[in-house]
């Protein structure tokens, strides 16, 4: 019985803390625009769609760069490299 509560709290604790981070990505990215985003992803140097320009505003990285940074992995080109 012990180890279900400490997985549940274990979880619970992770949960909170990826919605701090959530929240503070967010407050950091107030007040920007489409405009603040790049244009070219500052990793692959490929195009950034206008569609996660807009939802993304401020963003520096193509999805798939910024998919890639989120994992911790070096960064390089899109096509897997």
């Amino acid at each position: 019985m012990t180890d279900e509560i400490d997985r549940a709290q274990a979880l619970e604790e992770q949960l909170r803390a990826d919605a701090l981070r959530e929240q503070a990505r967010r407050a950091a990215l107030a007040g920007k625009t489409a405009a603040d985003s790049a244009a070219e992803c500052v990793d692959c140097g490929e195009p950034i769609a206008p569609a996660r320009r807009l939802a993304v505003p401020g963003c520096q990285r193509c999805v798939v760069c910024q998919a890639r940074a989120e994992r911790g992995l070096n960064r390089g080109l899109c096509d897997g490299d």
